[in-house]
């Protein structure tokens, strides 16, 4: 009798404690509990996720972009440049070689300015005549050619005044005498005339 009494005990308190362990379910309401679908948990976390690397993914296209056009045009710029000075090389090569050619065609006119006391004395004079028309041909077609002076109006940019004078018959500012000749290549002046201007 003593030990049905104990079992009975036993199980009344077993059955207090999972009482008290268990929850109240007159507390817990529907509203209160909410139920969570794990895979609508996936995919908002994976839709976040996958949303800022697409924004970071955009951003770093939009960067290589812009490093592509700015590649580009500085290639362009380069292919510009080098066409310009290859063209620039093309149109003045023959610099150098025309302003060492100056002076010899200084002293071809000078010699020809001699006045010949007999005929072998003009023939020799004829002939360097021949020589110095055919360099002056050459550097004509290489684009070398006279700078007019005399009875021009006095321009810095092609002449260069080394005396004044007071001239009648010209003009204030007007050159009266040109002393030594310029030339230039195209549009870019080798060397000035040498001018008596008039004031």
């Amino acid at each position: 009798m003593e030990v049905a009494q104990v079992s009975e005990k036993n199980k009344q308190q077993e059955e207090e404690k999972k009482d008290q362990e268990a929850p109240n379910e007159e507390e817990l309401t529907e509203e209160d509990v909410e139920i969570l679908d794990p895979e609508d948990v996936e995919e908002d976390e994976l839709e976040e996720e996958s949303g800022s690397r697409e924004a970071e993914l955009q951003k770093e296209i939009e960067e290589w972009k812009n490093r592509a056009l700015r590649a580009q045009a500085d290639l362009e710029n380069v292919r510009r440049r080098a066409k310009a000075e290859k063209e620039e090389d093309a149109k003045y090569r023959v610099q150098p070689l025309a302003e060492e050619l100056l002076p010899v065609m200084d002293n071809f006119e000078r010699a020809m300015q001699t006045q010949p006391d007999n005929e072998s004395v003009q023939s020799f004079i004829d002939g360097m005549a021949m020589v110095y028309n055919q360099f002056r041909t050459a550097l004509e077609q290489q684009g070398v050619e006279e700078i007019p002076a005399q009875g021009e109006y006095f321009d810095p940019t092609i002449h260069q005044a080394v005396m004044q004078a007071d001239e009648e018959g010209f003009e204030s500012n007007q050159i009266v005498e040109e002393m030594q000749k310029g030339y230039r290549l195209k549009d870019r002046v080798l060397r000035p005339s040498m001018v008596k201007v008039n004031n």
